[in-house]
């Protein structure tokens, strides 16, 4: 029997009122992704991926076809539901790193793991800025951190709760290619080490050969996708 999909898009569309004016952000989308995989979604501005990646975060609802997690319909959620699914199913890494700037790196870890867990905080805060490389920066603030630190913090918070997945938007999009790169390789190794599913939003082709599967958006709509048998090493991208 073929295993379902973790997420499904089913023919999701997505349309927005600007006056009188319809606007289509997604037309029938439709993409199943397996649970541990890597999937970049690939295109140019207002192709509609980071529509897409808001709507597999339970961030919006479509116009119409359906978002399944685990099969289960998260268009159809009330609100508590879809802060539970947000909080204990999906990390966000967006390209501001949206870290609080009167925080240190662990104090921002533990805010993020204040939502779900109680009780001392400080040590699962520490392991996960470990697991990103930045055991030596917990008391550091964000203005005392570099770009690439200041994102892998982010990274560290988005798993505060360890959830199945990650959700990526144009994750180097602030950073030079060296610091992009570290954030990159930290991401893979979380897919790889923990199986964790991630789907990265990004213009930048550059990046997508390091993916298990390419899904190349058009005009709100998969124009193509490339399952990618041997993926390349952060190290290989040609930036």
């Amino acid at each position: 029997m073929k295993e379902l999909p973790l997420i499904r898009l089913d023919s999701v569309s997505k349309r927005y009122k600007m006056g009188e004016v319809s606007v289509t952000a997604l037309d029938s989308l439709s993409l199943d992704i397996p649970a541990g995989q890597f999937v970049v979604l690939l295109g140019p501005s207002g192709c509609g991926k980071t529509t897409a990646l808001n709507m597999i975060g339970g961030l919006d609802r479509p116009t119409s076809g359906q978002v399944l997690i685990h099969e289960e319909n998260i268009g159809q959620f009330d609100e508590d539901q879809l802060t539970r699914y947000r909080r204990d199913t999906v990390g966000f890494v967006f390209q501001f790193f949206n870290l609080v700037p009167t925080l240190t790196a662990a104090e921002n870890v533990e805010f993020a793991l204040s939502l779900k867990r109680h009780g001392s905080l400080r040590k699962r805060a520490l392991e996960l800025l470990e697991l990103v490389g930045l055991s030596d920066r917990a008391n550091h603030f964000p203005s005392q951190l570099s770009g690439g630190q200041q994102q892998r913090v982010a990274i560290a918070r988005a798993l505060a709760n360890d959830p199945p997945i990650m959700l990526c938007d144009e994750p180097t999009g602030n950073l030079d290619s060296k610091t992009g790169q570290q954030v990159l390789r930290v991401l893979r190794e979380l897919n790889q080490k923990q199986g964790t599913t991630i789907i990265l939003v990004t213009h930048n082709s550059a990046i997508a050969p390091m993916a298990d599967r390419i899904v190349r958006l058009q005009n709100g709509s998969v124009e193509e996708i490339e399952t990618i048998d041997a993926p390349r090493d952060v190290a290989e991208l040609a930036w």
